[in-house]
């Protein structure tokens, strides 16, 4: 049997049975056990590959970096009980009334904002969608635009730093950077960190957040005048209502980007801020508290299950030399580097289609990034741009948890038609992005060299 025959079935077997709906983490443990069984009776798997797993699982229990996972959970679930979402929507529409496209406008500033102290995506896209989505139908947006814009913006909390999806991408790539070191003979490594990837992402969000700005004010065209509808706020009450959220995004974001303190400690830092937060508010309650505690517990039990599931895979991948399979056809693919890069690029981008952002993180970026690094690619322009990719999962059809989060909430209002339609230029911007930074890398290593 060729060598590259039961990695490729093991992995054709996962994407199977995950289209046929059963949860993503029992699917993973699940193929890769019966793949490790099939295997070891065929006498093409060595069970002695197993022995690793109790030791990758209590890896993950004991890593320091991951336990910022359950704290920016609880920030983010904290502050959407807190209300501030529906002020920060309501104040930026009253800003902006007088400006063409304003409440469009609104909604990517709020949804920046949100990322920026949340990076909780289904919290974001179902707060706007109900606040936002029956505002611009009846301002006279069409379901297409509206639908795409709150959903687009709602995931800039996977891009814009601090955000889960690069804590768990920054530790997946430290361990295959120093994979990828060892293995060429250098055994004092060195390392990309969560605080590096923090950094290298700022820039790039930023200049996500401006091209959706332009996208809909050259093409956000409601029907109704937004002019003169609504009381513009002084001054005074938009500075104290900015106050608070700016200065929690200072001090966990800024304390990362500075060397003050680890990921995990200004995660901590930021949890207990948007709990001050919410007591302020006069938000805070046992009821709003056991809501945050329980559903915290709930998204962080899932992702660790996650994360030991594709541990699972990932030893049985390579009892199947599928690392060694991936390695040797990256590294023979003609036009070496570059192509390489596009295969890694269109590959994600095409997974994103079927996987959420957590599988593709903790199941391909492991078996393609050694191989990339061993090629000489920069490892936190590999992770920024690996972050960018993975940030269209979430609008893509038919299985972006954007969408299933705003179909969810907005009933009636639109048809899964117009839901698809609306979402297509933000993911054309998000793959122009891509293009940016592979052309002009600088836009990500610019920030993180000057902070070191």
């Amino acid at each position: 049997m060729p060598e590259f025959v039961p990695p490729l079935l093991l992995f054709v077997a996962l994407l199977v049975v995950l289209l046929a709906g059963y949860p993503v983490a029992f699917t993973l443990a699940g193929v890769s056990l019966l793949a490790a069984g099939l295997g070891s009776l065929l006498g093409v798997f060595d069970s002695a590959f197993l022995n690793a797993f109790p030791n990758r699982v209590f890896g993950l229990m004991l890593n320091q970096t991951l336990v910022a996972v359950p704290a920016f959970v609880f920030m983010g679930s904290m502050l959407e009980r807190s209300k501030l979402a529906e002020e920060l929507l309501l104040t930026m529409e009253q800003v902006l009334g007088n400006v063409r496209s304003g409440l469009a406008l609104a909604v990517m500033l709020v949804g920046a904002l949100l990322a920026a102290s949340t990076g909780i995506v289904g919290a974001t896209v179902v707060t706007m969608g109900l606040l936002a989505l029956p505002s611009m139908l009846q301002r006279g947006y069409s379901p297409a635009l509206a639908s795409g814009s709150i959903c687009a913006a709602g995931t800039l909390g996977q891009i814009i730093p601090p955000s889960i999806a690069l804590v768990l991408l920054g530790d997946v790539l430290a361990n295959a950077y120093q994979q990828a070191q060892i293995s060429q003979g250098i055994f004092s490594p060195d390392t990309v960190s969560v605080g590096d990837l923090f950094a290298g992402a700022l820039l790039p969000g930023v200049l996500l957040v401006a091209l959706y700005c332009l996208y809909v004010m050259i093409f956000a065209r409601p029907k109704q005048t937004e002019a003169g509808k609504l009381t513009r706020p002084g001054a005074v009450q938009v500075l104290k209502l900015l106050a608070a959220p700016l200065l929690l995004i200072v001090l966990v974001l800024g304390s990362i980007l500075f060397g003050v303190a680890s990921p995990t400690e200004a995660a901590a830092v930021g949890a207990a801020g948007a709990t001050m937060m919410a007591a302020v508010r006069g938000k805070l309650n046992w009821r709003v508290l056991r809501a945050v505690v329980l559903r915290t517990a709930q998204i962080t039990s899932m992702v660790f299950m996650i994360l030991i599931a594709a541990a699972l895979f990932a030893l049985v991948f390579r009892g199947f030399a599928g690392d060694r399979v991936v390695s040797h056809a990256l590294e023979n693919l003609p036009g070496g580097v570059i192509t390489a890069m596009l295969v890694v690029m269109a590959v994600i981008f095409v997974l994103g289609f079927l996987l959420d952002f957590i599988e593709i993180t903790y199941v391909v970026v492991p078996i393609v990034a050694p191989v990339l690094f061993s090629m000489g690619i920069s490892p936190l322009w590999l992770g920024i741009m690996i972050a960018v990719n993975l940030q269209t999962s979430f609008l893509t059809p038919p299985f972006g948890f954007a969408l299933f989060y705003l179909r969810g909430v907005a009933g009636d209002r639109i048809t899964t038609r117009q839901l698809y339609r609306g979402v297509m230029p933000f993911i054309g911007i998000q793959l122009l992005l891509l293009v940016l930074l592979a052309l002009f890398p600088g836009l990500v290593t610019w920030l993180p060299g000057l902070l070191s």
